[in-house]
């Protein structure tokens, strides 16, 4: 079985009881997760042989967020111990025209102090496919930009394949800092990942004749960005999420992948949101195993879409969902019925 590696930064979840603000709440629910730890899920979930790198604290609230991940059979060994504190970010839901809102708490967590040392990448990489960050895991700190570099290189060494989702954090970083420092990271990328704004935040690539914020894309424009990333970066292939945000609550949702030279879109679901966090990182979960798994680009880009529209029904980070409820999807029952 291929293996599958996820670099990166596991957080404790804290958010009020259903749509309730900040304000109001006087209880928070608490979960975890992150970026590339909801990646690992998904692939887990998959049947995919997964680990999850990161560092975390040496105590109960450290442990708690290691075992919110074993429980679903992501390999946890290969997470360092150590450290002050795991991060938080607090998620308010929103709601029709009120959009949602997340407040970090995640300066000076274990893995943003981290230092290179900390990682054995000959051990970590031993037997691994395939290698997945986001540009959140070099956004948390001058060193973590530094350890990712280093952690590609040695993947390209061993002829590793990479994925990134670029994921721009204005709260992290500027766009400028950004873009150089993923400019550098993204040599040695072979799959990109990205949405609408992504690309445009990161390397200035925007696509024509769309308007994010009032549910207008246009294809043509999307295929131009994918060309230009690839132009500059030799990636294999490009993945862009086709959000059309028409509330807080209901968004169309669809996919491309542009590889060789040829852009493939995936059909458009009509969604409406239980949780959107999560969704796009289901989505290159969703990528991923598809890829690993040989289909084609068509089908491809078909799987991690419909993986990432069953997320937006799921609360929390995680996207609990298996295969064959995936391919159902993909192959056209999306009637939500009863299943006896």
């Amino acid at each position: 079985m291929k293996k599958v590696v996820t670099f990166g930064e596991l957080m404790l979840r804290l958010a009020p009881e259903n749509y309730l603000r900040f304000v109001q709440s006087e209880k928070y629910q608490a979960t975890f997760g992150g970026a590339e730890a909801n990646v690992a899920v998904s692939l887990a979930n998959y049947g995919v042989d997964v680990a999850f790198v990161s560092k975390l604290p040496d105590h109960e609230i450290g442990q708690s967020a290691v075992n919110s991940l074993r429980k679903f059979g992501v390999d946890t060994s290969k997470i360092v111990r150590g450290g002050e504190r795991v991060g938080i970010y607090y998620c308010e839901k929103g709601a029709s025209q009120r959009p949602s809102k997340v407040i970090y708490d995640r300066a000076y967590s274990s893995i943003a102090m981290a230092k290179k040392e900390d990682f054995d990448w000959d051990a970590i990489l031993n037997g691994v496919s395939w290698f997945h960050f986001t540009g959140i895991t070099p956004a948390l700190s001058d060193s973590m930009a530094e350890i990712t570099l280093i952690a590609l290189q040695e993947a390209k060494k061993r002829n590793i394949t990479v994925s990134c989702d670029l994921n721009f954090r204005k709260k992290l970083w500027s766009k400028e800092k950004a873009g150089k420092v993923m400019g550098e990271l993204c040599k040695y990328v072979d799959y990109c990942i990205a949405n609408e704004e992504d690309a445009k935040d990161v390397f200035g690539i925007e696509a024509d004749n769309t308007d994010i914020y009032g549910g207008k894309l246009d294809r043509d424009g999307y295929i131009s960005v994918a060309k230009k990333l690839t132009d500059r970066f030799g990636f294999k292939g490009v993945a862009i999420t086709l959000r059309e945000s028409l509330s807080a609550n209901d968004n169309n949702w669809s996919g491309m992948l542009y590889t060789d030279g040829v852009a493939h879109f995936s059909k458009k679901y009509a969604i409406h949101i239980v949780d959107r966090v999560g969704g796009g990182d289901s989505f290159g979960g969703g990528l991923i195993y598809s890829l690993l798994n040989g289909y084609d680009a068509q089908n491809a880009i078909e799987f991690a879409i419909a993986a990432s529209c069953l997320k937006h029904s799921i609360e929390g980070d995680y996207n609990l969902v298996s295969v064959k409820e995936v391919q159902a999807l993909a192959g056209g029952d999306a009637s939500g019925r009863v299943q006896r």
